[in-house]
C-alpha cells in the first residue's frame, strides 16, 4: 500500500472467511422437521423471504 491513502475494502473469495457450509448444516440439523421441511429461523426470514423450506 505504498503511496496509497485512505481505507480500503477487505474481501474473501467464496465466503472463505466464514464457515458458511457448517452454518447451513447447523441450521438444517436444528430446524428440520419430521416431514423433511426446514423451519427458517426467525432472524433469517427477512433475508430468505420464506418461513419454511420444502
Amino acid at each position: 500500500r505504498e503511496g496509497k491513502k485512505g481505507a480500503g475494502f477487505v474481501h474473501t473469495l467464496n465466503g472463505s472467511g466464514l464457515a458458511i457450509g457448517r452454518t447451513v448444516v447447523a441450521i438444517l440439523e436444528n430446524y428440520q422437521q419430521k416431514d423433511g421441511t426446514v423451519v427458517v429461523p426467525e432472524v433469517l426470514r427477512p433475508y430468505m423471504g420464506m418461513d419454511l423450506i420444502k
